[in-house]
């Protein structure tokens, strides 16, 4: 929202009034300003010009040379070189005099250009530092043309109103009442202490409906699409441009000018925060005027020439059986105001703002008018919009306003009254407020406040639609009191030490492994598309959706770390960081029922990809493999003291995963998470490298499981010894099984299982695989004989003999 000074001054007195100095209090009552503009603040040497005569320049094909009158003394007429194409003698110009510096840095010298003299240069709105957005289209590729009557000579700066502080309001959701300058208005006066006053056009060209052509005109409205609906009738009206005044508020606020008619919708949009449209009377089938919903499939062509495929969530403005408008988004080709347009039917309406969202959105058709009805029209004021709006209409087209209007209304509602006591204010805001400071507060914000002994009751304005209890009026008080100006207090009361959670200790232990084990710490969105999150899904529960997500990459909450850290990865790789390793600890989504709260689970995801080592002179490069990640997660499990607890096994029920790479993680038999290779598929479509792994854990599953106790053993006075024993096995023969065996046939006195060996190849039948283990025995108690290993050993030996295909070498 772009605020003027000079059209605040309609309402305000700004005298003397800085705009940096009211950014700055704005920003401390709670409207966050963006910027402060000001077309005119560096310009000089600027003035009305009149082109006296005009003829081609000999030396160019494009080039006039203009003889411009720009004073009535001294120099008054200065030969200009001018490439505009629209440029004609006669014509009221702006002209940037020698010494003129423009807002692109160019400082006007006077000079030659292919042999002619050229004292000057005659401006475009662009060239005043204007975007190409808000120039009329007539001048989008010329120069502006002034009024017939504007004083040659006269410093265009002070013609233009170009010195004027224009605000750029950053409005929140819940602050949409400042979508206009009535609503600023009252804002900028609460700050002020100024009371707005309401300039309304009077002695309006009316004349009665004398040839019923209002009375013909009959509205019906479904209550759930618009809760208010009216139209009002302009008769005799000649479209042409608007005048002066009109234009340079426009495009101050934004907006691009584009005829009298419908400059007025605009202007008044913006004055009053009121949307509106401006049918063409004579081109409508019928006098019936309905809002109704669209038909799905329904094609309607809007203003900009494009066909537009609706829902059944649409809904149309429909005159008889054809559609002239999308409602509170934008109008239809057929019904639209032209240079032929004659008597304007004036529509001001309250739309459903659910509606208005969906449709804007869905057609990617945002507009100032959408942006209101979503956010909240004032009930107030619909009916004094169009009434100000058909005046202004019949006074600039030179026209009547037919008297009355047609409407169906809906609205029923009362002011809101909240009460409140001092008490509460003090207690809730630690400073104490007299019934007068709390009065005069309210007087500021053009609240009616009755006052009391102990207590007090705001009415809330209609206007303010944001204000619902009483939280809200304290938050009223709170910043035009001053938040500088509440003391800063420590709390009172029984306290008790902060401290961290068992959860956050954990995840900062956690933390602490990871990163010293090589990890980069990622943080990711929670969000993802649908199509992403379907790629690891738990078929127990369904996905927790967004009713209104602010893309198709982020409609649905996440049930697996896996897509947000393959988009990073893919993101690393496309910029040719090739050696990937980092890990997150962020939360999944679980939906059990759509209107219940969802559960959240912590999960530790990792994921490995690409190169591991570089290529050097003392060895070659690598990548990383399955038991890179394995021996991260088991380094990870032993510093947290879970080891004991953890087994693996293999898990081939995850398409994104490699069916053979990819183990189970078992937390004392019950599976907590896995990990694996990423199947090679999934990782090119992620454009990553196939050696590419990833793996995830319940971090609640964790915390919850018991650690073991660290004990301090002194060290072993007494030997190991060791054995070693080769076993043939079938190549599909899981190594964790064989340790299980082991561990529990060898005894107390095992402390220590390797695999230093496995072969496949010559003499080693097909299908099969030798793997060969070192077991080492110790007791710290004594030394252990000969005797008592090899009786473990044979307990070992016992015990794999129960394995299908078995042989011990």
């Amino acid at each position: 929202m772009l605020v003027s000074f000079e059209w605040l001054s309609d309402f305000l007195d700004m005298t003397g009034v800085q705009g940096q100095e009211l950014a700055e209090l704005m920003s401390r009552t709670g409207i966050e300003i963006e910027s402060v503009i000001n077309y005119g603040q560096d310009l000089s040497n600027l003035v009305v010009g009149q082109v006296l005569k005009l003829i081609d320049h000999p030396d160019s094909d494009h080039l006039h040379v203009a003889q411009v009158q720009v004073g009535s003394y001294g120099d008054a007429v200065q030969q200009i070189v001018c490439g505009a194409p629209n440029i004609e003698a006669g014509q009221k110009v702006m002209v940037a005099l020698p010494g003129a510096t423009l807002p692109s840095g160019v400082t006007i010298k006077a000079g030659k250009i292919r042999g002619q003299a050229s004292n000057g240069m005659i401006c475009s709105l662009g060239e005043l530092g204007f975007p190409d957005s808000v120039v009329p289209k007539a001048y989008a590729n010329g120069i502006y043309i002034l009024p017939e009557d504007a004083p040659v000579g006269q410093d265009l700066i002070e013609y233009l109103k170009l010195d004027d502080p224009i605000l750029e309001l950053d409005i929140t959701p819940n602050r949409a009442d400042v979508l206009s300058m009535v609503g600023s208005a009252y804002e900028i006066g609460a700050i002020l202490d100024q009371k707005p006053i309401m300039n309304l056009l009077e002695d309006l060209p009316l004349v009665e409906d004398n040839e019923g052509a209002l009375g013909q005109v009959k509205v019906s409205i479904e209550e759930d699409l618009a809760s208010h609906y009216q139209l009002h009738l302009v008769e005799n009206i000649t479209v042409a441009e608007s005048p002066l005044w009109l234009q340079m508020r426009l495009m101050k606020a934004g907006i691009r000018p584009i005829n009298n008619i419908v400059d007025v919708t605009n202007y008044y949009l913006i004055q009053y925060g009121q949307p509106m449209h401006a049918f063409d009377l004579d081109t409508l089938p019928s006098k019936e005027i309905s809002v109704a919903r669209a038909h799905a499939g329904e094609t309607f062509t809007t203003l900009d020439e494009i066909d537009r495929k609706l829902t059944a969530e649409d809904v149309l403005i429909k005159s008889g059986d054809r559609a002239i408008a999308l409602a509170g988004v934008m109008g239809g080709l057929d019904s639209e105001v032209t240079d032929q347009t004659k008597n304007v039917l004036l529509e001001t309406a309250i739309f459903n703002s659910a509606n208005v969202r969906k449709t804007s959105r869905r057609l990617a058709l945002r507009s100032e008018s959408s942006a209101r009805f979503e956010k909240g029209i004032n009930k107030d004021t619909v009916t004094e919009a169009g009434d100000q709006a058909a005046g202004l209409m019949a006074l600039l087209g030179q026209g009547q306003v037919v008297d009355g209007f047609v409407e169906e209304n809906h609205q029923n509602y009362s002011p809101l009254k909240i009460k409140m006591t001092y008490a509460q204010v003090a207690d809730q805001l630690g400073v104490d407020l007299s019934s007068d400071q709390i009065g005069h507060i309210f007087n500021r914000l053009n609240f009616d406040c009755q006052l009391s002994k102990d207590s007090f009751e705001v009415t809330v304005p209609n206007r303010r639609w944001d204000i619902f209890i009483q939280a809200d009026i304290l938050e009223e008080i709170a910043r035009i009191y001053g938040y500088d100006n509440i003391p800063t207090t420590l709390p009172s009361g029984e306290t008790t030490p902060g401290h961290l959670s068992k959860a956050q200790a954990f995840a900062r232990h956690s933390r602490q492994i990871l990163e010293g084990l090589g990890l980069n710490e990622i943080i990711t969105y929670g969000l993802t598309s649908k199509d992403k999150a379907q790629l690891i899904q738990d078929k127990s529960y369904g996905f927790v959706e967004l009713d209104w997500p602010m893309s198709e990459e982020r409609t649905v909450l996440r049930q697996s770390m896996f897509p947000a850290l393959m988009d990073v990865a893919m993101y690393n790789a496309n910029r040719k960081n090739t050696g990937l390793a980092f890990y997150e600890i962020g939360r999944v989504f679980l939906s059990e029922d759509k209107h219940k709260q969802p559960i959240e689970e912590e999960r530790l995801s990792i994921l490995l990809s690409g190169q591991n080592e570089a290529n050097t002179w003392y060895g070659k490069d690598r990548k990383y493999d399955f038991f890179d990640l394995k021996g991260i997660f088991e380094a990870y499990f032993e510093t947290v003291r879970l080891s004991d607890h953890i087994t693996y096994r293999s898990k081939n029920d995850l398409p994104v995963m490699h069916p053979g790479r990819t183990a189970a993680i078992l937390l004392d038999g019950q599976e907590i998470g896995f990990f694996g290779q990423v199947h090679p598929q999934t990782a090119r479509d992620y454009d990553l490298d196939d050696t590419t792994f990833f793996g995830e854990v319940r971090v609640a599953d964790l915390i919850a499981a018991q650690a073991e106790i660290i004990t301090q053993a002194p060290i072993p006075r007494f030997p190991e010894t060791s054995r070693d024993i080769a076993l043939l096995v079938d190549e599909k023969q899981s190594h964790a099984s064989l340790v299980e065996i082991i561990k529990a046939q060898a005894g107390d006195k095992l402390v220590g299982l390797d695999l230093f060996d496995r072969y496949q190849g010559d003499h080693i039948a097909a299908g099969k695989q030798s793997l060969a283990y070192r077991l080492t025995f110790q007791d710290p108690q004594a030394t252990l004989t000969d005797d008592q290993v090899q009786a473990a050993m044979d307990q070992v030996l016992a015990g794999l003999q129960t394995v299908d295909g078995l042989e011990i070498r």
